[in-house]
């Protein structure tokens, strides 16, 4: 069967060389010569890391007309990738956590958080995608071997690629339990129980990633190229996903007669494998924790500022661009900063007061504030936020945080000889009611500070962005060991971790480990980085955490005073509250692909 290939240059990954510009159009490009061409192979690879944008903070949906929708495989996959991480969606899952709500961000998930998702799914989806991307690496890992690619170099394009079909099987497993476990380049003339595949089980899609990075991690040993996989890069990928099966043994349920679910009994060994690989990264000695700068925020934030530093074990590499499909930069700090912003918005994601609680201060004191007093009298900010966990002023902004030159400015309400002035348009005396944060709501009263440097010039429009993206970094593997090592009856091990990133954030060693203060410590040191949520579906808290009502913070001007009244902001996300169902730990298969293979078994509770 004769194929043909659309073949898309991706920058970032490598540079094309001129002669491949001078053969044939590259939009039609034959089987025969693809596989003949050691050039396009390396093409067809980078092709298939920019149609994994789940690379980037599962930004695995595009925005088209203002709401969400999975990166289609029949249209140009390669505008919607752009269109993904520069247009808003690297930004949606930060939201559907307990880290906070949406600000303007593009289709915003706060109706899933509210009502749960149904059997129609639509949020997330990852699936058409990534078995396109899926059967591109099979043709390469089947085809690469017998190419004109130096044998060494065939060897570690092989170990990416099974890399990058690990990662989007983990991508899908942790969204819909088991899915079908493809290997082989399927063809239209093979056996209907190939074309129409059954659900592979959680377990048997968690086991076959962890033996791939195993099966691969010495082949990538020799990678020298920053931002493709490494051995580490194997290791990372491992222990996420032994810790994610651990946690579903531990404290999930077997489900589907075995589809869902891993038996309890395994979770032990599961454990065992997160804590290999975290030690394997660890006494690699190549990467460590960022901590070169004295003043503690600042070294946080570099951590995602500062490229090729060596707390990072992976990363999406971005450079400045011309804006939307037209570079290799992402639109984060477009969405996410305070004002001044290019269209006058900013504040895409919105945490909650809670998060806020969770900050500690850096002397040790609980982050929990008394509401009843903080609304009452007239306050310096510095009173109720000042002295916090410098890792706090990292990840969060907040009214009069430092910004270009000037303060955020985010007062609502101006109090004048005892009365409130409130409306737009409104002051006293130059002063008006509102901040220039005010976009016709409030929202919580705080935004996202991680990943945003306002030393470089603010962006003009989506997609400038050039910061790159951790994918994997030194915290997280030192976190996960802390978890495993905890869990496998490795307290002190697992503390030792644990105080090695609170010495590193500038704050006070912990005496004990406990379950909850590991959790703690991931909530606050993984903040916005596409951890939460996840975290809450594994541990199978989300239905706790993610039903009932959170808050914000409203700050009123005193003209006399230049202190501010403070007002709790109740009930943010309205009179119901969110609301996580028992069947959400698992999306839906949804009806339209139950209907056109009947071999997909539906998940729990969607009818």
């Amino acid at each position: 069967m004769k194929r043909i290939f659309h073949i898309i240059i991706a920058v970032g990954f490598f540079t094309a060389c001129q002669d491949v510009l001078e053969k044939q159009p590259l939009d039609m490009i034959s089987d025969a010569v693809v596989w003949s061409d050691p050039v396009l192979i390396e093409a067809y690879l980078a092709q298939q890391y920019k149609f994994t944008p789940v690379l980037v903070q599962d930004a695995n949906t595009c925005v088209s007309g203002w709401s969400l929708s999975p990166i289609s495989v029949t249209g140009d996959i390669n505008f919607d990738y752009y269109r993904s991480i520069e247009f808003g969606g690297a930004l949606i899952l930060n939201s559907m956590s307990d880290e906070g709500l949406s600000g303007w961000v593009p289709a915003t998930p706060d109706s899933w958080k509210r009502n749960g998702i149904t059997i129609g799914g639509g949020f997330s989806e990852y699936w058409e995608l990534p078995y396109k991307v899926i059967r591109n690496l099979n043709e390469f890992i089947e085809r690469v071997p017998n190419s004109p690619v130096d044998p060494s170099l065939a060897v570690l394009r092989t170990g990416e690629a099974r890399f990058l079909r690990a990662f989007n099987y983990f991508s899908m497993v942790k969204r819909y339990g088991g899915v079908p476990l493809i290997t082989q380049v399927l063809q239209l003339d093979d056996p209907e129980e190939a074309l129409y595949p059954a659900r592979n089980s959680e377990k048997e899609i968690y086991d076959f990633i962890i033996s791939e990075m195993d099966a691969i991690a010495e082949d990538l040993k020799e990678t020298v190229d920053f931002g493709r996989p490494t051995r580490e890069v194997a290791m990372a990928l491992k222990c996420r996903a032994a810790l994610y099966a651990a946690s579903i043994a531990q404290f999930g349920t077997v489900q589907l007669n075995g589809l869902l679910g891993i038996p309890s009994s395994e979770a032990g060994s599961y454990y065992q494998k997160a804590y290999n690989a975290a030690s394997e990264i660890i006494n690699s000695g190549r990467h460590s924790l960022y901590n070169q700068d004295a003043d503690k925020v600042l070294n946080f934030k570099n951590i995602f500022l500062k490229k090729k530093n060596p707390e990072i074990i992976l990363a999406v590499q971005h450079t400045l661009s011309d804006g939307m499909g037209g570079g290799n930069g992402w639109g984060y700090d477009f969405f996410q900063t305070p004002k001044p912003q290019a269209w006058d918005l900013g504040n895409a994601n919105c945490p909650y007061l809670e998060t806020v609680e969770a900050f500690e201060y850096a002397d040790g004191r609980s982050g929990q504030l008394d509401r009843a007093a903080i609304q009452q009298g007239l306050w310096d900010l510095d009173d109720i936020f000042g002295g916090k966990d410098p890792r706090f002023y990292a990840s969060i902004w907040l009214h009069d945080t430092p910004w270009r030159g000037g303060k955020v400015d985010f007062h609502q309400g101006l109090i004048v000889n005892g009365e409130v002035i409130d409306g737009a348009g409104l002051g006293y005396e130059g002063v008006e009611s509102w901040g220039n944060q005010r976009t016709g709501y409030l929202r919580t009263g705080f935004g996202v500070m991680k990943y945003l440097d306002e030393t470089v010039p603010m962006s003009p429009g989506v997609g400038w962005d050039a910061s790159d993206y951790a994918v994997f970094r030194y915290g997280e593997i030192l976190l996960n060991f802390a978890e495993a090592a905890f869990e496998l009856d490795k307290s002190a091990e697992a503390l030792k971790a644990v105080n090695d990133i609170r010495n590193r954030a500038g704050i006070p060693e912990l005496t004990a480990v406990s379950r909850e203060l590991i959790r703690q410590e991931r909530r606050i040191e993984l903040a916005y980085e596409n951890h939460r949520y996840w975290d809450l579906r594994r541990w199978r808290t989300a239905e706790t955490v993610l039903t009932g009502h959170y808050s914000g913070l409203r700050y009123i001007l005193d003209y006399e005073t230049r202190k501010y009244q403070l007002v709790v902001l109740d009930q943010i996300d309205g009179a119901t509250g969110l609301n996580f169902p028992a069947r959400n730990y698992y999306f839906p298969i949804t009806l339209g692909r139950t209907g056109a293979n009947h071999n997909l078994v539906e998940n729990p509770g969607y009818n």
